[in-house]
Protein backbone atom coordinates (compact mmCIF):
# COMPACT_ATOMS: atom_id res chain seq x y z
CA UNK A 1 0.00 0.00 0.00
CA UNK A 2 1.37 3.43 -0.96
CA UNK A 3 2.26 5.84 1.85
CA UNK A 4 -0.60 8.17 0.93
CA UNK A 5 -3.10 5.31 0.97
CA UNK A 6 -1.77 4.13 4.33
CA UNK A 7 -2.24 7.59 5.81
CA UNK A 8 -5.81 7.71 4.52
CA UNK A 9 -6.46 4.26 6.01
CA UNK A 10 -5.00 5.36 9.36
CA UNK A 11 -7.16 8.49 9.43
CA UNK A 12 -10.29 6.49 8.56
CA UNK A 13 -9.61 3.89 11.27
CA UNK A 14 -8.84 6.57 13.83
CA UNK A 15 -12.05 8.48 13.07
CA UNK A 16 -14.05 5.31 13.67
CA UNK A 17 -12.20 4.13 16.77
CA UNK A 18 -11.37 7.48 18.40
CA UNK A 19 -14.62 7.90 20.41
CA UNK A 20 -14.42 4.43 21.96
CA UNK A 21 -10.71 4.86 22.63
CA UNK A 22 -11.30 8.16 24.43
CA UNK A 23 -14.24 6.64 26.30
CA UNK A 24 -12.18 3.77 27.68
CA UNK A 25 -9.31 6.05 28.66
CA UNK A 26 -11.59 8.64 30.26
CA UNK A 27 -13.37 6.00 32.33
CA UNK A 28 -10.05 4.83 33.74
CA UNK A 29 -8.26 8.17 34.13
CA UNK A 30 -11.29 10.31 35.09
CA UNK A 31 -9.78 13.02 32.86
CA UNK A 32 -11.36 13.55 29.47
CA UNK A 33 -8.72 16.06 28.41
CA UNK A 34 -5.89 13.64 29.10
CA UNK A 35 -7.83 10.82 27.44
CA UNK A 36 -8.11 12.90 24.29
CA UNK A 37 -4.38 13.64 24.37
CA UNK A 38 -3.51 9.95 24.76
CA UNK A 39 -5.75 9.02 21.86
CA UNK A 40 -3.97 11.62 19.73
CA UNK A 41 -0.61 10.24 20.84
CA UNK A 42 -1.70 6.79 19.65
CA UNK A 43 -2.56 8.27 16.26
CA UNK A 44 0.87 9.89 16.02
CA UNK A 45 2.48 6.51 16.73
CA UNK A 46 0.33 4.85 14.10
CA UNK A 47 1.26 7.48 11.52
CA UNK A 48 4.93 6.81 12.29
CA UNK A 49 4.81 2.98 12.35
CA UNK A 50 2.03 1.76 10.06
CA UNK A 51 3.48 3.14 6.81
CA UNK A 52 6.56 1.02 7.61
CA UNK A 53 4.94 -2.10 9.11
CA UNK A 54 1.54 -2.01 7.41
CA UNK A 55 -1.91 -1.56 8.93
CA UNK A 56 -2.30 -4.22 11.66
CA UNK A 57 -4.99 -6.88 11.44
CA UNK A 58 -6.75 -5.36 14.45
CA UNK A 59 -6.01 -1.63 14.29
CA UNK A 60 -8.39 -0.77 17.14
CA UNK A 61 -6.55 -3.11 19.51
CA UNK A 62 -3.21 -1.65 18.38
CA UNK A 63 -4.36 1.91 19.09
CA UNK A 64 -5.77 0.89 22.48
CA UNK A 65 -2.54 -0.86 23.44
CA UNK A 66 -0.46 2.14 22.36
CA UNK A 67 -2.60 4.52 24.39
CA UNK A 68 -2.51 2.18 27.39
CA UNK A 69 1.29 1.93 27.27
CA UNK A 70 1.53 5.71 27.20
CA UNK A 71 -0.90 6.03 30.13
CA UNK A 72 1.12 3.53 32.17
CA UNK A 73 4.37 5.34 31.33
CA UNK A 74 2.77 8.56 32.52
CA UNK A 75 1.73 6.89 35.75
CA UNK A 76 5.26 5.62 36.33
CA UNK A 77 6.69 9.11 35.76
CA UNK A 78 4.13 10.65 38.10
CA UNK A 79 4.99 8.14 40.82
CA UNK A 80 8.68 8.85 40.34
CA UNK A 81 8.14 12.56 40.81
CA UNK A 82 5.94 12.12 43.86
CA UNK A 83 8.28 9.83 45.78
CA UNK A 84 11.91 10.13 46.74
CA UNK A 85 14.30 7.36 45.85
CA UNK A 86 14.16 5.72 49.26
CA UNK A 87 10.36 5.45 49.10
CA UNK A 88 10.52 4.05 45.59
CA UNK A 89 12.92 1.30 46.65
CA UNK A 90 10.78 0.45 49.68
CA UNK A 91 7.40 0.50 47.92
CA UNK A 92 8.30 -0.64 44.44
CA UNK A 93 7.20 -4.17 45.19
CA UNK A 94 3.70 -3.11 46.17
CA UNK A 95 2.46 0.49 45.81
CA UNK A 96 3.79 1.43 42.38
CA UNK A 97 3.30 -1.93 40.74
CA UNK A 98 -0.10 -2.30 42.36
CA UNK A 99 -1.24 1.04 40.91
CA UNK A 100 0.00 0.16 37.46
CA UNK A 101 -1.45 -3.34 37.60
CA UNK A 102 -4.79 -1.89 38.66
CA UNK A 103 -4.72 0.49 35.71
CA UNK A 104 -3.79 -2.32 33.30
CA UNK A 105 -6.54 -4.55 34.66
CA UNK A 106 -9.10 -1.78 34.51
CA UNK A 107 -8.22 -0.89 30.94
CA UNK A 108 -8.48 -4.55 29.94
CA UNK A 109 -11.92 -4.78 31.55
CA UNK A 110 -14.36 -4.43 28.67
CA UNK A 111 -17.66 -3.49 30.28
CA UNK A 112 -19.16 -2.74 26.88
CA UNK A 113 -20.68 0.64 27.61
CA UNK A 114 -17.69 3.01 27.77
CA UNK A 115 -18.81 4.90 24.70
CA UNK A 116 -22.34 5.27 26.01
CA UNK A 117 -20.88 6.51 29.30
CA UNK A 118 -18.83 9.12 27.44
CA UNK A 119 -21.92 10.30 25.54
CA UNK A 120 -23.89 10.67 28.78
CA UNK A 121 -20.99 12.61 30.31
CA UNK A 122 -20.50 14.92 27.33
CA UNK A 123 -24.25 15.69 27.43
CA UNK A 124 -24.46 16.12 31.20
CA UNK A 125 -26.99 18.77 32.30
CA UNK A 126 -24.35 20.55 34.39
CA UNK A 127 -23.04 21.88 31.06
CA UNK A 128 -24.77 24.54 29.01
CA UNK A 129 -26.58 23.37 25.88
CA UNK A 130 -24.00 25.01 23.63
CA UNK A 131 -21.15 23.39 25.57
CA UNK A 132 -22.83 19.98 25.40
CA UNK A 133 -23.21 20.23 21.64
CA UNK A 134 -19.62 21.36 21.09
CA UNK A 135 -18.13 18.72 23.40
CA UNK A 136 -20.23 15.93 21.87
CA UNK A 137 -19.17 16.86 18.35
CA UNK A 138 -15.55 17.00 19.50
CA UNK A 139 -15.37 13.78 21.54
CA UNK A 140 -17.93 11.55 19.83
CA UNK A 141 -18.10 13.06 16.37
CA UNK A 142 -14.38 13.65 16.11
CA UNK A 143 -14.86 17.09 14.52
CA UNK A 144 -12.08 19.62 14.89
CA UNK A 145 -12.65 22.88 16.71
CA UNK A 146 -12.51 24.64 13.34
CA UNK A 147 -15.18 22.34 11.88
CA UNK A 148 -17.50 22.87 14.85
CA UNK A 149 -17.04 26.63 14.67
CA UNK A 150 -17.81 26.60 10.95
CA UNK A 151 -20.89 24.44 11.44
CA UNK A 152 -22.39 26.77 14.06
CA UNK A 153 -21.09 29.99 12.43
CA UNK A 154 -19.15 30.75 15.60
CA UNK A 155 -15.55 31.85 16.03
CA UNK A 156 -12.97 29.14 16.61
CA UNK A 157 -11.72 30.70 19.91
CA UNK A 158 -15.31 30.73 21.23
CA UNK A 159 -15.77 27.01 20.49
CA UNK A 160 -12.33 26.20 21.94
CA UNK A 161 -13.22 28.05 25.15
CA UNK A 162 -16.54 26.20 25.42
CA UNK A 163 -14.81 22.84 25.10
CA UNK A 164 -12.06 23.72 27.60
CA UNK A 165 -14.59 25.02 30.13
CA UNK A 166 -16.76 21.93 29.65
CA UNK A 167 -13.82 19.62 30.34
CA UNK A 168 -12.89 21.58 33.46
CA UNK A 169 -16.48 21.49 34.69
CA UNK A 170 -16.64 17.72 34.20
CA UNK A 171 -13.35 17.26 36.04
CA UNK A 172 -14.36 19.53 38.92
CA UNK A 173 -17.68 17.68 39.28
CA UNK A 174 -15.87 14.33 39.54
CA UNK A 175 -18.10 12.65 36.97
CA UNK A 176 -17.40 8.94 36.55
CA UNK A 177 -17.93 8.51 32.77
CA UNK A 178 -20.38 5.70 33.41
CA UNK A 179 -23.92 5.08 32.24
CA UNK A 180 -26.41 6.32 34.85
CA UNK A 181 -28.99 3.90 36.18
CA UNK A 182 -32.66 4.01 37.07
CA UNK A 183 -34.46 7.35 37.19
CA UNK A 184 -31.24 9.27 36.63
CA UNK A 185 -30.70 7.45 33.34
CA UNK A 186 -34.16 8.46 32.12
CA UNK A 187 -33.52 12.10 33.01
CA UNK A 188 -30.05 12.15 31.51
CA UNK A 189 -31.14 10.38 28.32
CA UNK A 190 -33.45 13.30 27.60
CA UNK A 191 -30.40 15.60 27.73
CA UNK A 192 -28.47 13.36 25.34
CA UNK A 193 -31.31 13.24 22.82
CA UNK A 194 -31.81 17.00 23.09
CA UNK A 195 -28.17 17.62 22.15
CA UNK A 196 -28.23 15.24 19.18
CA UNK A 197 -31.45 16.75 17.84
CA UNK A 198 -30.11 20.29 18.38
CA UNK A 199 -27.13 19.39 16.18
CA UNK A 200 -29.44 17.90 13.55
CA UNK A 201 -31.80 20.88 13.52
CA UNK A 202 -28.99 23.37 13.05
CA UNK A 203 -28.07 21.44 9.91
CA UNK A 204 -31.66 20.94 8.72
CA UNK A 205 -32.78 24.56 9.15
CA UNK A 206 -29.77 26.79 9.74
CA UNK A 207 -30.64 29.68 12.03
CA UNK A 208 -28.13 32.08 10.49
CA UNK A 209 -25.80 32.56 7.56
CA UNK A 210 -26.16 32.22 3.81
CA UNK A 211 -26.99 28.52 3.55
CA UNK A 212 -30.44 27.20 4.29
CA UNK A 213 -29.16 23.72 5.17
CA UNK A 214 -25.85 22.22 6.32
CA UNK A 215 -26.05 18.54 5.36
CA UNK A 216 -22.74 17.66 7.05
CA UNK A 217 -24.15 18.64 10.43
CA UNK A 218 -27.28 16.55 9.79
CA UNK A 219 -25.12 13.59 8.82
CA UNK A 220 -23.10 13.91 12.03
CA UNK A 221 -26.27 13.93 14.13
CA UNK A 222 -27.57 10.87 12.26
CA UNK A 223 -24.30 9.07 12.92
CA UNK A 224 -24.59 9.91 16.62
CA UNK A 225 -28.18 8.65 16.57
CA UNK A 226 -27.14 5.36 15.00
CA UNK A 227 -24.41 4.94 17.61
CA UNK A 228 -26.96 5.54 20.36
CA UNK A 229 -29.41 3.08 18.84
CA UNK A 230 -26.71 0.43 18.79
CA UNK A 231 -25.65 1.12 22.37
CA UNK A 232 -29.16 1.47 23.82
CA UNK A 233 -31.29 -0.89 21.69
CA UNK A 234 -34.18 -1.06 24.18
CA UNK A 235 -34.75 2.69 24.55
CA UNK A 236 -37.78 3.58 22.38
CA UNK A 237 -37.09 7.31 22.26
CA UNK A 238 -33.58 6.67 20.93
CA UNK A 239 -35.14 4.86 17.97
CA UNK A 240 -37.82 7.55 17.75
CA UNK A 241 -35.21 10.29 17.40
CA UNK A 242 -33.23 8.26 14.89
CA UNK A 243 -36.40 7.68 12.85
CA UNK A 244 -37.20 11.39 12.92
CA UNK A 245 -33.72 12.40 11.73
CA UNK A 246 -33.52 9.74 9.01
CA UNK A 247 -36.90 10.68 7.52
CA UNK A 248 -36.28 14.41 7.71
CA UNK A 249 -32.80 14.02 6.22
CA UNK A 250 -34.31 12.10 3.31
CA UNK A 251 -35.76 15.43 2.10
CA UNK A 252 -32.57 17.50 2.26
CA UNK A 253 -31.82 17.37 -1.46
CA UNK A 254 -35.32 18.62 -2.27
CA UNK A 255 -35.49 21.39 0.35
CA UNK A 256 -33.51 23.81 -1.79
CA UNK A 257 -33.84 24.78 -5.44
CA UNK A 258 -31.04 25.20 -8.01
CA UNK A 259 -30.35 28.69 -6.64
CA UNK A 260 -30.18 27.45 -3.05
CA UNK A 261 -33.57 28.93 -2.22
CA UNK A 262 -36.10 27.32 0.09
CA UNK A 263 -38.68 24.88 -1.33
CA UNK A 264 -41.61 24.08 1.01
CA UNK A 265 -42.56 20.44 1.51
CA UNK A 266 -45.79 20.83 -0.47
CA UNK A 267 -43.77 21.87 -3.55
CA UNK A 268 -40.78 19.54 -3.26
CA UNK A 269 -39.88 17.06 -5.99
CA UNK A 270 -40.47 13.82 -4.13
CA UNK A 271 -38.42 11.95 -6.67
CA UNK A 272 -35.41 13.57 -5.02
CA UNK A 273 -36.26 12.20 -1.59
CA UNK A 274 -33.81 9.54 -0.42
CA UNK A 275 -35.80 6.30 -0.29
CA UNK A 276 -33.01 4.46 1.58
CA UNK A 277 -33.17 6.97 4.43
CA UNK A 278 -36.96 6.76 4.42
CA UNK A 279 -36.81 2.96 4.77
CA UNK A 280 -34.30 3.29 7.60
CA UNK A 281 -36.49 5.86 9.30
CA UNK A 282 -39.68 3.80 9.00
CA UNK A 283 -37.84 0.77 10.36
CA UNK A 284 -36.59 2.76 13.37
CA UNK A 285 -40.11 4.12 13.90
CA UNK A 286 -41.54 0.60 13.92
CA UNK A 287 -38.89 -0.41 16.45
CA UNK A 288 -39.75 2.53 18.73
CA UNK A 289 -43.45 1.71 18.59
CA UNK A 290 -42.81 -2.01 19.19
CA UNK A 291 -40.89 -1.07 22.36
CA UNK A 292 -43.99 0.72 23.65
CA UNK A 293 -42.86 4.24 22.82
CA UNK A 294 -45.62 5.30 20.42
CA UNK A 295 -46.47 8.33 22.56
CA UNK A 296 -42.88 9.45 23.12
CA UNK A 297 -42.19 13.00 21.88
CA UNK A 298 -39.56 11.98 19.32
CA UNK A 299 -41.55 8.96 18.17
CA UNK A 300 -44.64 11.11 17.63
CA UNK A 301 -42.58 13.59 15.62
CA UNK A 302 -41.19 10.71 13.59
CA UNK A 303 -44.74 9.51 12.96
CA UNK A 304 -45.55 12.99 11.65
CA UNK A 305 -42.56 12.89 9.32
CA UNK A 306 -43.62 9.40 8.19
CA UNK A 307 -47.01 10.75 7.04
CA UNK A 308 -45.19 12.91 4.50
CA UNK A 309 -42.77 10.15 3.57
CA UNK A 310 -45.58 7.70 2.79
CA UNK A 311 -47.53 10.16 0.61
CA UNK A 312 -46.62 9.73 -3.06
CA UNK A 313 -47.59 13.36 -3.75
CA UNK A 314 -48.39 16.44 -1.71
CA UNK A 315 -52.06 16.03 -2.57
CA UNK A 316 -52.12 12.57 -0.99
CA UNK A 317 -50.82 13.80 2.37
CA UNK A 318 -53.13 12.76 5.20
CA UNK A 319 -53.39 16.14 6.92
CA UNK A 320 -56.23 14.99 9.16
CA UNK A 321 -53.98 12.30 10.61
CA UNK A 322 -51.15 14.82 10.95
CA UNK A 323 -53.46 17.20 12.82
CA UNK A 324 -54.49 14.37 15.16
CA UNK A 325 -50.84 13.49 15.80
CA UNK A 326 -50.11 17.11 16.69
CA UNK A 327 -53.03 17.03 19.11
CA UNK A 328 -51.35 14.05 20.82
CA UNK A 329 -47.90 15.64 20.69
CA UNK A 330 -49.27 18.76 22.35
CA UNK A 331 -50.35 16.64 25.31
CA UNK A 332 -46.99 14.93 25.86
CA UNK A 333 -44.69 17.81 24.84
CA UNK A 334 -46.48 21.12 25.35
CA UNK A 335 -44.56 23.99 23.78
CA UNK A 336 -45.26 27.11 21.70
CA UNK A 337 -43.40 25.59 18.74
CA UNK A 338 -45.61 22.50 18.81
CA UNK A 339 -48.67 24.77 19.01
CA UNK A 340 -47.48 26.70 15.95
CA UNK A 341 -46.86 23.54 13.94
CA UNK A 342 -50.25 22.25 15.08
CA UNK A 343 -51.84 25.42 13.69
CA UNK A 344 -50.19 24.74 10.34
CA UNK A 345 -51.49 21.17 10.33
CA UNK A 346 -55.01 22.26 11.24
CA UNK A 347 -54.94 24.90 8.48
CA UNK A 348 -54.13 22.19 5.95
CA UNK A 349 -56.69 19.75 7.33
CA UNK A 350 -59.58 22.10 8.07
CA UNK A 351 -58.86 25.27 6.08
CA UNK A 352 -56.89 28.51 6.55
CA UNK A 353 -59.43 30.05 8.91
CA UNK A 354 -58.91 27.18 11.36
CA UNK A 355 -55.19 27.84 11.24
CA UNK A 356 -55.67 31.57 11.73
CA UNK A 357 -57.78 31.03 14.83
CA UNK A 358 -55.01 28.93 16.39
CA UNK A 359 -52.09 31.11 15.33
CA UNK A 360 -53.75 34.34 16.44
CA UNK A 361 -54.13 32.82 19.89
CA UNK A 362 -50.32 32.46 19.96
CA UNK A 363 -49.61 36.06 18.97
CA UNK A 364 -48.81 37.21 22.51
CA UNK A 365 -46.74 34.17 23.47
CA UNK A 366 -43.40 35.51 24.70
CA UNK A 367 -41.34 32.66 23.22
CA UNK A 368 -42.75 33.37 19.73
CA UNK A 369 -42.68 37.17 19.80
CA UNK A 370 -39.62 37.47 17.55
CA UNK A 371 -39.89 34.03 15.94
CA UNK A 372 -40.01 34.35 12.14
CA UNK A 373 -42.05 31.18 11.47
CA UNK A 374 -45.05 32.65 13.35
CA UNK A 375 -45.73 35.58 10.98
CA UNK A 376 -44.64 33.36 8.08
CA UNK A 377 -47.33 30.80 8.94
CA UNK A 378 -49.89 33.54 9.44
CA UNK A 379 -48.95 34.99 6.05
CA UNK A 380 -49.52 31.62 4.40
CA UNK A 381 -52.95 31.22 6.04
CA UNK A 382 -53.95 34.74 4.99
CA UNK A 383 -52.71 34.17 1.44
CA UNK A 384 -54.74 30.99 1.12
CA UNK A 385 -57.76 32.83 2.56
CA UNK A 386 -57.43 35.50 -0.14
CA UNK A 387 -56.47 38.29 2.26
CA UNK A 388 -53.46 39.32 0.20
CA UNK A 389 -52.66 42.74 1.71
CA UNK A 390 -52.52 41.28 5.20
CA UNK A 391 -50.50 38.33 3.93
CA UNK A 392 -47.96 40.71 2.41
CA UNK A 393 -47.52 42.46 5.75
CA UNK A 394 -47.08 39.17 7.56
CA UNK A 395 -44.47 37.83 5.11
CA UNK A 396 -42.55 41.13 5.27
CA UNK A 397 -42.56 41.03 9.06
CA UNK A 398 -41.28 37.44 9.01
CA UNK A 399 -38.47 38.39 6.61
CA UNK A 400 -37.35 41.05 9.06
CA UNK A 401 -37.05 38.53 11.88
CA UNK A 402 -35.09 35.70 10.26
CA UNK A 403 -31.32 35.54 10.49
CA UNK A 404 -30.99 33.23 7.46
CA UNK A 405 -30.41 34.93 4.11
CA UNK A 406 -32.09 32.21 2.01
CA UNK A 407 -35.17 32.14 4.20
CA UNK A 408 -35.39 35.94 4.08
CA UNK A 409 -35.28 35.89 0.27
CA UNK A 410 -38.05 33.28 0.15
CA UNK A 411 -40.31 35.30 2.49
CA UNK A 412 -39.77 38.53 0.57
CA UNK A 413 -40.63 36.69 -2.66
CA UNK A 414 -43.86 35.49 -1.07
CA UNK A 415 -44.65 39.05 0.02
CA UNK A 416 -44.09 40.26 -3.52
CA UNK A 417 -46.33 37.50 -4.88
CA UNK A 418 -49.20 38.98 -2.86
CA UNK A 419 -49.30 41.79 -5.41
Amino acid sequence: MAAGDTHLAIEAVFRIERPRLIAGLARMLRDVGRAEELAQDALVLALAEWPRTGVPANPAAWLTAAAKRRAIDDLRRAKMIERNHAEIERDQADGLDTGIEALEAAMDDDIGDELLGLIFTACHPILSTDARAALTLRLIGGLTTQEIARAFLTSEPTIAQRIVRAKKTIGAAGLTFEVPRGDERVARLASVLEVVYLIFNEGYAATAGEDLIRPALCAEAQRLGRILAGLAPDEPEVHGLLALMEIQASRLAARTGPDGGFVPITEQNRGRWDRVLIRRGLSALARAEALGGADGPYTLQAALAACHARARSAGETDWHHIAALYDRLRQVMPSPIVDLNRAVAHSMAFGPDAGLALVDALAETAALRNYAPLPAARGDFLFRAGRLAEACEAFTAAAGLTGNARERAYLLARAEACG
